[in-house]
């Protein structure tokens, strides 16, 4: 079958980003909504510490905008909650669920204690390959990443193309003091375990408490060399330095 999804340009990222340089995130969203002119969209949400806020904004521009959760079968209960809690508050219309092929935990993680030597591995297998079958029918998808939260995450634009999808980062110049803000104008729900010192929540496993002082992201896979999941690394699939190590 032939592909026939539109297939972006950094010249379309460059000028989005030129377009709405400016604007704030609400009137964004609701823009590129209601033009319609980015293709099937969705957000991809972890529901982790902040993403109540960028949910609340997409809910409140389009409800109907589909929101895509990885379940990597690792998760805390809490945020399994969490996630139910705000659907309900938000009214979000469209909320989905991709988990990892079983097949492949059987094969390649059947004790599930791949993260404790391979996290790369772990990854690649329960986050990566799961969220690419879900975004396998998108044009375009809105991510929930912030500038401030890592040094891996410095110079982020709003709009930028991987893989010829477009894709969103409408909190990329948001500022801790931002969110916090947004959160109190909107009484929103905080997941339960960010009064517990976890400032970034992933899968339990390889989640640890931040200490004061640290980077919000320090308590994600405390002791490797990896900062990120994979989902937001850019890498050339064809090169087999890139491949995971099953």
């Amino acid at each position: 079958m032939i592909d026939v999804r539109p297939r972006f340009t950094q010249a379309d990222a460059d000028a989005l980003n030129a377009r709405f340089e400016g604007v704030g995130a609400p009137e964004m969203l609701r823009t590129l909504f209601a033009e319609d002119a980015l293709g099937t969209i969705a957000v991809v949400s972890s529901f982790g510490t902040e993403s109540a806020v960028l949910l609340h904004l997409v809910a409140q521009a389009d409800p109907s905008i589909p929101v895509i959760f990885v379940d990597t079968l690792k998760m805390f209960p809490e945020t399994l909650d969490y996630r139910k809690t705000l659907i309900e508050r938000f009214g979000i219309e469209n909320a989905s669920v991709v988990e990892p092929d079983a097949a492949v935990l059987a094969e390649k993680d059947e004790n599930g204690l791949r993260w404790s030597f391979d996290p790369d591995g772990c990854c690649a297998i329960r986050k990566v390959e799961p969220l690419a079958r879900a975004k396998a029918g998108l044009d375009a998808w809105i991510s929930g990443r912030k500038a401030f939260q890592s040094v891996t995450r410095q110079n982020l634009p709003r709009f930028e193309v991987e893989d010829g999808r477009m894709k969103l980062n409408p909190l990329g110049d948001w500022t801790k003091d931002d969110l916090e803000a947004y959160f109190a104008e909107h009484d929103l729900p905080r997941h339960p375990l960010e009064a517990e010192g976890f400032l970034s929540v992933g899968c339990a496993p390889c989640t640890s408490k931040v200490l004061p002082g640290e980077d919000p992201r320090s308590g994600r896979w405390r002791g490797w060399d990896k900062t990120e999941c994979g989902i937001h690394t850019p890498v050339d699939p064809d090169d087999p330095a890139n491949q995971p190590v099953f």
